[in-house]
């Protein structure tokens, strides 16, 4: 990119922000617009009103299964203006009310079965597994689980796998791509070469690859061994549940999706895939039929998240507590509400340890990491917790690097077949701008310091050999007491840590392999375990509490009003939908990491995220 390219493609942004700027302050007016008339129809107030009797929907393309419920609101994208303008804004709904709900809805007279629609989900493959799991409790009850789709992948229809029946269109046009799982990797460092940016990596673990976008054009030996290892080992959970719930073997699946035999309605039918082939009229005959009515319009449908706000309700009448503590997101040292903070989290955990009425903590952990200084000031309120209550730990789609700190010496840890966790080890990447600043924007820096190093971290030169060496033994003794840690937590010697450690990251079912893990199991396992410990295993004798507690929408919109303007995330944004969005958020996001870091120059963080559909 030459000068007049990059001045082309500055000013492009600048106008691409402008407009963006507008379309944000359409995007609050649409939005308060909605919650006015949501609120006129339902009366303030007022409780959800169910039907007597109808279908238990779940339409997995607008329902998103979340860690922790709480009241929607979209983020500010395109596709959130969108979504508002044509009345398919997704809700969402933790997965422990989402698997509560399910529940009930086997004890309850008044639903007849459940319909999963399975096209599109937009939730993450662990928390799919707990509802999957959820669902094969609910069909012991007698009643049906019956799936529809048009477009099946591999990871919609693993969820619909579970179902007593399962349908999809007799209309040649839906795309039933059985693909298998694949991730991608983003490297970066020929366009910052182009740019002039310098990244200056120092890493303790040959597997800790966080970082290595910006330093190589392609993936690392080992890097590329444990992304192999982990798709593989994510592939045989969900292909040994799948093939096991429609009668067949891992190893025909296998065939079928290496041959591309999955492509065609009657494709499904001929490998046992699917039970029926319905039209229009037919899919509507169907739940007619199935729901005891004459006519398809006289169905009832029953949204998920509506029926758990009537129906899964906190035991507030009991005196003991089972507090869940929802870590989810970034672990940051900035106070964010959207993620990790060291020192909030602390002061929760320390509020939760001196309320004499939980008896019991579950720590569920969602977490691909963040910096070393707010993991350890959470890990030690949690080290304190354990003097007093038990607290045990349950890991969503991540508990990974900064995630594994906080939560490795818990009394037991359950974890997800496909959680990525491990990545034992720490980074420090730190960018120096000086080529960009000198040839590409033709300023000329010069530093005025009092003593030799006093410009180290200025970001406009590059690390001399006497810094560079102290940054590797500053990363080296992280990572030496965070192998201590670990060895510590699960009793085991710092070899054998060692061993399995140098940041790799593991699925959940190879790390109970290795001692990583204590079980695999759902955040419902966890509760039901930590309620044991608490001297009475029936769940429903106890107030399960979340922390912290959910901002409202409200809340949430007066955050987004009150934050400084980002340029970086406005960029994303402005680029959304564009064949540069994928890139832009790649090149960003340690950027944001550095950030709310509040300037840490070390991380205990996970490489990647794999989003599997």
């Amino acid at each position: 990119m030459n000068t007049k390219e990059f001045i082309k493609w500055v000013l492009a942004v600048i106008c691409g922000l402008f407009v963006w700027g507008i379309v944000k302050a359409i995007f609050f007016i649409m939005m308060f617009g909605s919650m006015a008339a949501s609120a006129a129809s339902s009366g303030s107030g007022s409780s959800t009103v169910l039907p007597k009797e109808g279908v238990l929907l779940m339409d997995m393309s607008t329902l998103a299964i979340v860690e922790q419920t709480s009241e929607s609101m979209p983020s500010l994208s395109l596709s959130s203006l969108s979504a508002i303008g044509s009345g398919s804004m997704s809700s969402t709904i933790g997965v422990y009310d989402a698997v509560r709900a399910i529940h009930k809805a086997a004890e309850d007279p008044g639903i007849k079965f459940i319909l999963i629609k399975a096209d599109n989900p937009i939730s993450g493959i662990s928390n799919i597994s707990e509802i999957r799991k959820a669902l094969t409790d609910f069909r012991k009850s007698g009643k049906a689980v019956v799936s529809y789709g048009e477009a099946f992948t591999s990871g919609s229809y693993y969820l619909a796998s579970v179902s007593d029946k399962i349908y999809t269109t007799s209309h040649h046009g839906g795309n039933n791509f059985f693909l298998g799982l694949s991730g991608s990797m983003v490297f970066l460092k020929d366009l910052l070469d182009k740019l002039g940016v310098n990244y200056q990596l120092i890493r303790h673990g040959k597997y800790k690859s966080a970082g290595e976008m910006y330093i190589k054009n392609a993936p690392s030996e080992e890097n590329m061994e444990q992304n192999q290892v982990m798709i593989n080992s994510t592939w045989e959970a969900v292909a040994n549940e799948t093939a096991q719930s429609r009668g067949i073997s891992v190893d025909s699946l296998n065939y079928f999706i290496d041959n591309l035999s999955i492509s065609f309605p009657e494709d499904m039918i001929r490998h046992n895939l699917a039970d029926e082939l319905l039209s229009v009229e037919g899919y509507k005959e169907k739940m007619a039929t199935l729901a005891g009515k004459d006519k398809y319009k006289d169905v009832k449908f029953i949204g998920l998240k509506d029926y758990a706000s009537a129906k899964v309700k906190a035991n507030t009448a009991a005196k003991k507590k089972i507090a869940v503590i929802y870590a989810d997101g970034n672990i940051v040292e900035q106070d964010d509400p959207n993620n990790i903070s060291g020192d909030r989290f602390a002061s929760i955990i320390s509020k939760v340890r001196a309320d004499s009425t939980v008896k019991a903590v579950v720590l569920r952990v969602n977490s691909p990491g963040g910096t070393v200084l707010a993991a350890s000031k959470i890990k030690e309120e949690i080290d304190l917790t354990r003097e007093v209550k038990p607290v045990i730990a349950s890991y969503g789609s991540y508990a990974a690097s900064g995630g594994y700190w906080i939560s490795n010496s818990c009394d037991h840890i359950f974890s997800g077949a496909t959680t990525l966790t491990g990545s034992i080890g720490c980074f420090s990447a730190i960018p120096e701008f000086s080529k960009t600043v000198k040839n590409i924007a033709h300023i000329n820096i010069t530093p005025v310091k009092s003593h030799n190093h006093s410009d180290m971290i200025s970001l406009m030169r590059p690390f001399d050999d006497k810094e560079t060496a102290m940054m590797q033994d500053y990363v080296d003794d992280i990572y030496t007491n965070f192998v201590n840690i670990v060895a510590e937590g699960r009793d085991m010697t710092y070899e054998a840590v060692d061993e399995i450690a140098q940041g790799r990251v593991w699925t959940g079912a190879d790390a109970l392999k290795i001692g990583l893990v204590d079980e695999l199991g759902t955040l419902e396992d966890a509760i039901v375990y930590a309620a044991s410990l608490g001297g009475d295993s029936d769940v429903s004798s106890w107030n399960v509490v979340g922390y912290p507690k959910p901002l409202t929408v409200m809340e949430q919109i007066m955050a987004q009003i009150g934050k400084k303007g980002n340029l970086e995330e406005d960029v994303v944004n402005a680029l959304e939908g564009t064949p540069f969005e994928a890139t832009a958020k790649a090149l960003l996001d340690w950027q944001k990491t550095w950030t709310k870091g509040n300037g840490q120059l070390v991380f205990a963080r996970m490489p990647f995220e794999i989003e599997i559909k």
